[in-house]
C-alpha cells in the first residue's frame, strides 16, 4: 500500500484528502508546514507528497527545491493560484505534477495514480536501479537525489519531467531516439502526433546544461541524440 503525505495549512483541506485518499486505498500523513513534514519524512518512508503552494515560514516552493536536492519523492504541488508563472516555477523546483485549486479530489486521485505508475514503470531499457550516477561531460546526473552537478560543484535542481528525460539520454547514449520514443520512455504514455510538449521539455533540459547543452543534438527528420561519452557509477 502506498503512503502518501498532504502538506497543506488549511486543516479542513487536510482532513478532507486524508478521508478521500484513504478510501481510495492510501495510506495518510499530514503536515501543516514544513517542519512536520520534515519530522514525518524522518520517521517513515513516503511515496509521494500533495504539496501546498501558500504555506506559512517556508512555502511549497522553498520546500519542493530542498526535497528534490536530497530525495526522489515524487511531489504533486497545490495552489490557490493560477498564473502559468507559479506553475512553471513549480516545475522548475522538480515538482512531478501541479493542480490548482480548487480542484476535484478525483482529478488529483488520477493525478497521483498516474505519477505513481509513471515512476516506479522502470523500462527495461533505460539505467538499472544499481547505477547511481552518470558522467556527462564533466556533469554528474545523481540518480539518487534527481538532480545535476555541474562542474563547478553547483547544484543544479532537474523538474520530474526534465530527471526522466535525462535519464533516457543517459541510458541511450550516442543513440538517436524519435520523439516516440522520448515520450514513451520518459512518461509512460502514448505520443499524440501533432504534440511538441517534449521538444520544450528538451530545450528546457538544455538551458539546465547551460553550454553543455549542445551535447543533446537535433537529428533532422529523426529526433535527438545525447552525443557524448557516458560513465556510470
Amino acid at each position: 500500500m502506498h503512503r502518501l503525505l498532504v502538506v497543506d495549512d488549511d486543516v479542513d483541506i487536510r482532513t478532507l484528502l486524508a478521508e478521500q485518499l484513504g478510501r481510495a486505498g492510501y495510506q495518510v500523513g499530514t503536515a501543516s508546514d514544513g517542519a512536520q513534514m520534515r519530522q514525518v519524512l524522518e520517521r517513515e518512508h513516503v511515496d509521494l507528497i500533495v504539496l501546498d503552494l501558500n504555506l506559512p515560514g517556508e512555502d511549497g516552493l522553498t520546500l519542493c527545491r530542498d526535497l528534490r536536492a536530497r530525495s526522489a519523492t515524487p511531489v504533486i504541488m497545490l495552489t490557490a493560484r493560477s498564473e502559468p508563472i507559479d506553475r512553471v516555477l513549480g516545475l522548475e523546483m522538480g515538482a512531478d505534477d501541479y493542480l490548482p485549486k480548487p480542484f476535484e479530489p478525483r482529478e488529483l486521485l488520477a493525478r497521483i495514480r498516474n505519477v505513481l505508475r509513471r515512476t516506479e514503470a522502470l523500462p527495461a531499457n533505460l539505467l538499472p536501479l544499481a547505477v547511481r550516477r552518470a558522467r556527462i561531460e564533466g556533469w554528474t546526473f545523481d540518480l539518487e537525489h534527481r538532480h545535476l552537478v555541474d562542474p563547478a560543484g553547483r547544484v543544479v535542481v532537474l523538474s520530474g519531467a526534465e530527471f526522466r528525460l535525462l535519464r533516457v539520454f543517459a541510458g541511450q547514449a550516442n543513440k538517436v531516439l524519435t520523439r516516440e520514443q522520448l515520450v514513451v520512455l520518459s512518461s509512460g504514455r502514448q505520443y499524440e502526433a501533432q504534440e511538441r510538449a517534449i521538444d520544450l521539455q528538451i530545450s528546457r533540459l538544455r538551458h539546465k546544461l547551460g553550454d553543455a547543452g549542445g551535447l543533446i543534438k537535433t537529428v533532422r527528420n529523426e529526433g535527438y541524440v545525447l552525443a557524448a561519452a557516458v560513465t556510470l557509477e
